[in-house]
């Protein structure tokens, strides 16, 4: 099992946002496509932070109170992303899930954004392959 990768774990079919989008958009972007984050990227495609369900609970709630939202991915991202590589090892991964309480990892490929990998796929492999 030490030498699977989580290759095959990698969804590319993620909303990717960009720093400069309305929070709001961002928010209906996760909730329509039922993703419990994106990856933040710049106009080159290189990664420049996360925005997490829970990061848009602040802005959402704010829009409850005074009715109206406000700000960009910018204002609410998280900019210390732990990223693992396209290549990594399933243990490797699993280990960093133990050690991080993050539900996503962005995967990059060559400092590129190429999908992400999800603690609950992760898990998983493990179960099967055991």
């Amino acid at each position: 099992m030490t030498n699977l990768t989580i290759s095959k774990l990698i969804r590319c079919n993620v909303p990717l946002l960009t720093p400069s989008m309305p929070i709001r958009r961002a928010v209906a972007t996760l909730v329509e496509a039922k993703a419990a984050a994106a990856p933040v990227v710049s106009n080159t495609g290189q990664l420049e932070g996360l925005l997490s369900q829970k990061d848009c609970f602040r802005p959402a709630l704010h829009a409850c109170y005074h009715r109206e939202w406000s700000g960009q991915v910018a204002d609410h991202m998280t900019r210390k992303v732990i990223c693992v590589e396209a290549h990594a090892s399933l243990i490797d991964v699993a280990e960093m899930f133990l050690e991080h309480p993050h539900r996503v990892f962005p995967v990059l490929n060559s400092a590129q954004v190429e999908g992400v990998v999800h603690r609950s796929d992760v898990l998983a492999m493990l179960m099967l392959e055991s």
